[in-house]
């Protein structure tokens, strides 16, 4: 993983958004920082909390405006030579900041955070829609970690810069400089990306707002499983914004802390992300882990719930520095909540972000990554809005709101998880595959990547589907017995994958009849279909006769066939072995298995018998 940040092929774009992302955060914090303590004084207003939430909704408004064309300009044109352009823009907008600076026009600030969030609604779609170009698919989940774990270490280095310079003297002076610093390093690592081209298929690009903003949604509504996904994806943005926004605030007025305990705060935050982006890569093996999405928004809520009570009822009316608030109760249970928080943020959303890439259209990818920006920037508006409503209106104060994100966010969990179960499916999945079984899988890449094919495997447990499920990368249909189908618990787990039910033609003809109808409408469709050719779980260990089931699906039906076999089950807790695969203290937990697949074989020109053959082969020695 680590040999990534060496390649050409994935380095420069590292550093060029960690450096844009490090930029980003040294103007909005340093600058957040100046309006909360003492700079609102210099505009028409003195709210301070009102000119936070209205600074937050100029940095996003333009995702809003502009994230269309960002995404149709993108897939349209050489993606490295987008970027380019974008860092140059980058370095304009910095001169123009540190002209305001200079001259103390707190109003022109605010509207040079609208050009940044403008340069960041044109570098989004970009940055993530390149990466499926640059790495390989094994690899994705690692880059989309070092993506998100990159840029929330630039913004906790950029956010301790902000903090650091405006204590210092010469604040303006090391703030101009460092601006400008990052803004040029960005632009040349930025020449050194390779050329990623538009897919054949793109269309040239065409300035229509309004036309593309359509059909942008239309792609993303298109595929539902990815549709809500974005919905996911918004909803962490609408958390993460409630959180950060209001730092500055809960550090002077719920916990009598200055600038530094601000700065504390948002490192907190950051480290916990980078961790979490980190650990999600380790956790997920290579592939695009859904399963871990529950357990992070589970976490969000846990411990955003924690933070609501975390504060003292009252606080000192001297400001403290960074020590002092750590020597009290407190100070520690705040930064680890907060630190928690950023751990399972970053166990949610790197998958989502992962997939997303892995299954948008090539030539779509960019306006799927736009869709998904504008509906980041709606639900952080939205999150603006709810921080004056909450705050400003209502009168919470802002560990109260921590408390209703908190409640807000296991009720959207509980929603998206109702309306699309493979998210709870993959959970099951993944708890199993980490807790009764260590599984170690070998030449899963000859399932073929898309298009129609038949996996045939041994049968040696009752979770051998699961097992399969979470090793594949592609969804699956397994074809399983009925009794088996019909277990408590684990039948709604099956009806959520579309497992096919059947039985022999003699027990229920009309369930064996629709069985093999439902196998070819799914081959049909494009899908992989995976059977047990033995028809029943081994009793001894050994690999029972295969029946001719599996030739009557390719005699109506030719497709690829992939040979598998599942090593080291038999003896685990869910087997046969002993007395029963539920006595407790008879099956092994924590077991080694291997999941082997052989190369395709040409589903015309084989038979029973040989697949038998394949898959003791496969298998060896070892039950």
């Amino acid at each position: 993983m680590k040999a990534l940040l060496s390649q050409r092929r994935f380095g420069p774009l590292f550093f060029t958004q960690a450096l844009g992302a490090a930029n980003d955060n040294l103007f909005k914090n340093a600058l957040m920082l100046l309006l909360t303590f003492g700079g609102s004084q210099l505009l028409p207003w003195q709210d301070s909390s009102l000119t936070v939430n209205i600074a937050a909704g100029l940095f996003i408004l333009p995702f809003l405006l502009f994230s269309a064309t960002a995404g149709s300009l993108a897939d349209s044109m050489d993606k490295a030579r987008l970027i380019r352009y974008i860092k140059l823009w980058e370095i304009l907008i910095m001169a123009g900041a540190v002209l305001a600076l200079w001259a103390g026009q707190y109003l022109l600030l605010l509207g040079v955070l609208f050009l940044m969030g403008s340069q960041s609604a044109f570098f989004g779609p970009v940055k993530y829609a390149i990466l499926p170009q640059l790495l390989k698919p094994s690899e994705l989940v690692a880059g989309n970690a070092w993506v998100e774990m990159g840029t929330f270490v630039a913004i906790l280095l950029g956010t301790i810069a902000g903090g650091l310079v405006v204590g210092m003297e010469a604040a303006l002076r090391w703030l101009s400089v460092g601006l400008l610093v990052l803004a040029v390093a960005g632009y040349l690592a930025a020449r050194l990306i390779p050329a990623a081209p538009a897919s054949p298929k793109a269309q040239p690009f065409q300035f229509k707002p309004w036309q593309q903003s359509r059909e942008m949604f239309r792609i993303g509504r298109q595929n539902r499983t990815l549709f809500l996904s974005l919905m996911a994806i918004s909803w962490f943005w609408f958390l993460g914004a409630g959180y950060l926004t209001q730092f500055a605030n809960y550090a002077r007025l719920n916990l009598g802390g200055d600038n530094t305990v601000v700065t504390a705060l948002l490192v907190a935050f950051s480290v916990g992300v980078a961790i979490g982006s980190m650990l999600c890569e380790r956790l997920s093996g290579g592939q695009v882990e859904l399963g871990l999405v529950p357990i992070g928004s589970v976490g969000l809520t846990l411990f955003g719930l924690d933070l609501a009570f975390a504060s003292p009822t009252e606080v000192a009316p001297q400001l403290m520095g960074l020590g002092a608030y750590l020597a009290e109760p407190y100070g520690w249970r705040v930064l680890i909540d907060l630190t928690l928080i950023g751990v399972f943020g970053g166990l949610f959303i790197v998958p989502l972000y992962a997939l997303l890439q892995s299954r948008a259209d090539e030539d779509q990818r960019a306006r799927v990554i736009a869709a998904n920006n504008v509906m980041n920037a709606l639900f952080m508006v939205a999150s603006a809005l709810f921080g004056i409503l909450f705050l400003s209106v209502m009168e919470l104060s802002i560990d109260q709101y921590f408390g209703v994100l908190a409640i807000m966010n296991a009720a959207v969990a509980l929603y998206v998880y109702f309306q699309l179960p493979e998210f709870v499916l993959r959970l099951c999945i993944w708890l199993l595959s980490h807790s009764f079984y260590r599984v170690k899988s070998q030449g899963l890449a000859q399932i073929p990547k898309e298009g129609p094919a038949l996996l045939v495997c041994n049968h040696v447990s009752f979770v051998d589907a699961l097992l399969l499920a979470g090793s594949c990368r592609r969804p699956v249909r397994f074809v399983m017995d009925k009794s088996i189908y019909q277990l408590p618990v684990l039948n709604w787990l099956f009806k959520v994958a579309k497992t096919i039910p059947i039985c022999s033609q003699k027990q229920d003809p009309d369930t064996y009849q629709r069985a093999f109808e439902r196998i070819d409408a799914e081959l049909a469709a494009g899908e992989v279909v995976c059977i047990f050719p033995e028809g029943k779980l081994t009793r001894d260990g050994n690999i029972n006769s295969f029946r001719p089931g599996v030739e009557k699906i390719l005699e109506q039906r030719p497709v690829p066939v992939v040979p598998m076999a599942l090593k080291g089950l038999w003896g685990s807790f869910f087997s046969h072995q002993g007395k029963g695969a539920f006595k407790p203290g008879r099956g092994r937990f924590w077991s080694k298995i291997a999941i082997v697949a052989g190369p395709a074989l040409d589903g015309a020109h084989t038979d029973a018998a040989e697949l038998e053959a394949q898959v003791r082969g496969l298998r060896g020695e070892q039950m």
